[in-house]
């Protein structure tokens, strides 16, 4: 501390932002595309557009669901059905498959799960729809990684978090004029250009970046800090009966069957009534346990939209009977479920109509650039300790040098990855076998490469390559759309008022043309273009100064 505080603060910026950077830039960047990710979703579906065209009302579309799940999953445990929305405009269902076979002492393996899309306007299952991961891959991929336990890839983003967490309240005690300098740019000025970009995009979402780290951390409080729900619960059931309390079950999931077979009644009116104790608010979900048999029930849960809280009212009905057995509004409200219940919705950000899911995106594109700014600050500023050799004609450090190229893998090479997988789901045949797992392997062998050449030469020039190749891929993915998939191309989806995929359409063109900016200003300076920069570069540096890009940073 002999430096100061203030300074103390700027070393832990500093580090604590380096070090775990890189997985937080493709946290933040998979989080971000996981605000939409049901319209990616539904655009990596071509063949489900139609019946966006042709809304039906609720209970018709679940009639066709539960007949459906009559004549191909009568003997499950469980039903799942999500009813059509603006965002998913087909009906999802999820069941427990039949138990596999097994020999005689062998034992039996988990029950798959079996999934079936439905035309809510006919009830037809969208057989022919592509098999696909979708936006759900970003969703995943922001927490539990990929090609590795969840619960390994869930330790290492709380862990990234935490930093994340630090590296913004010591930016904050660090700068001194951080408004003032949120409304100061000065291009084409070295490493104050860098500077400026990165004090903008922190504090342009500032509240954002603090929110949404935090909630991050809360919606896993569980498993990253157990010890006060084991030993308030240990008397008491253990964990089971802490999460039933905690994530309010009120479903009926333990209720044992019967075993005797027994007729359903029609669950329209059943929907109309918890409709009804919602003022209004339509069914989102619907889900049966033990269906066709005398204990069988049927939970009906609220659509998403109507407050922060993730956490939606729920009534459950005798499913033989039609009697009403349950209520989550019956019950008095928990302070900590409810405070659970919005720092996880704040996170999420379901609650949002497409004005702020927009801005979350918007906020979210900032944090990337954050990231990424602070990351290249940091090479930059280390660069200028080799001026001296590098101008006798010496090498930077190994250090120096990787850092280098794992920025350039991860911000030029992860938009190449993104827009890889949206050209495999196109480009990819349909019917071929476990197509979602070729479609993932597209995006990591994309991102393998580009990081492969970033670390190999992390130079200028390659930034300029990487980010030109992005920039072609994103601004590539209408073209391959609307020739793999004519009925999804722009010219038809914007007459027709198909946002969620013009939308992704009109996104990706922004994107690659945001990257193609980037590829320029990439570019290699000539020696006259240069002197500004070394002038820049020469001069005093700023409280908490990154000196000059130098070859190895654009």
């Amino acid at each position: 501390m002999k430096e100061g505080f203030r300074q103390s603060m700027a070393w832990l910026h500093t580090w604590s932002g380096l070090l775990v950077g890189w997985v937080l830039f493709l946290v933040f960047a998979g989080g971000t595309a996981a605000y939409f990710r049901s319209e990616i979703t539904f655009w990596a579906k071509p063949e489900l557009h139609a019946a966006a065209r042709h809304p039906v009302p609720a209970d018709e579309a679940l009639r066709h669901a539960i007949a459906h799940l009559q004549a191909h999953g009568a003997q499950a445990e469980r039903w799942f059905i999500t009813l059509p929305t603006e965002r998913e405009p087909g009906v999802r269902m999820f069941w427990q498959g039949p138990p596999p076979k097994t020999e005689p002492g062998q034992k039996p393996p988990r029950r798959r799960f079996l999934n079936a899309t439905l035309d809510p306007a006919s009830g037809q299952p969208l057989a022919d729809a592509r098999e696909t991961r979708g936006g759900e891959f970003f969703y995943r991929l922001h927490f539990d990684l990929h090609y590795m336990p969840a619960l390994w890839a869930r330790w290492i983003v709380g862990f990234c978090a935490m930093f994340m967490l630090t590296a913004i309240v010591s930016g904050i005690v660090t700068h001194r004029r951080i408004f003032k300098d949120f409304f100061t740019f000065r291009p084409r000025k070295g490493q104050r250009s860098w500077l400026d970009a990165h004090n903008a995009t922190a504090v342009l979402a500032l509240p954002y970046h603090l929110m949404i780290t935090y909630t991050g951390l809360v919606t896993l409080m569980f498993m990253y800090m157990p010890w006060a729900g084991q030993a308030a619960y240990k008397d008491h059931g253990g964990q089971q009966a802490m999460f039933g309390e905690v994530f309010n079950a009120v479903q009926g999931r333990d209720a044992k069957a019967a075993g005797q077979r027994a007729a359903m009644v029609d669950f329209a009116p059943l929907m109309a009534q918890a409709s009804a104790q919602w003022q209004g608010a339509p069914v989102g979900r619907v889900v049966v346990n033990l269906p066709n048999d005398a204990n069988a029930s049927v939970s009906f849960e609220r659509k998403e939209g109507r407050d922060l809280s993730s956490e939606q009212p729920t009534v459950r009905f005798d499913a033989i009977t039609g009697e009403r057995v349950a209520s989550t509004l019956d019950q008095a409200p928990q302070a900590a479920l409810e405070t659970r219940g919005v720092l996880y919705g704040l996170h999420i950000g379901r609650f949002s109509n497409p004005l702020l899911r927009g801005l979350f995106f918007l906020s979210g594109l900032a944090g990337c650039v954050m990231v990424a700014t602070g990351l290249l600050l940091w090479a930059v500023k280390e660069r200028q300790k080799y001026a001296k050799v590098l101008k006798h004609g010496g090498r930077i450090g190994l250090g120096l040098r990787l850092v280098d190229g794992l920025n350039l893998a991860t911000i030029a090479g992860l938009p190449i990855a993104f827009a890889s997988f949206l050209w495999a789901n196109r480009l990819v045949p349909v019917g071929i076998a476990q197509r979602p797992a070729v479609e993932i392997q597209c995006f990591f062998i994309a991102w393998a490469v580009a990081a492969v050449l970033g670390l190999l030469r992390p130079t200028r020039r390659m930034w300029q390559l990487q980010l030109g190749v992005g920039a072609l891929l994103f601004a590539g993915v209408p073209l391959v759309n609307a020739v793999a998939t004519p009925g999804s191309s722009l010219a038809v989806t914007l007459p027709a008022g198909l946002w969620p995929v013009a939308g992704l359409d009109l996104v990706c063109v922004g994107l690659g043309a945001a990257l193609a900016l980037a590829a320029w200003y990439a570019r290699p300076q000539s020696k006259a273009a240069a002197r500004p920069a070394a002038k820049a570069a020469a001069a005093p540096a700023a409280p908490v100064g990154r000196p000059v890009a130098g070859e190895g940073a654009p």
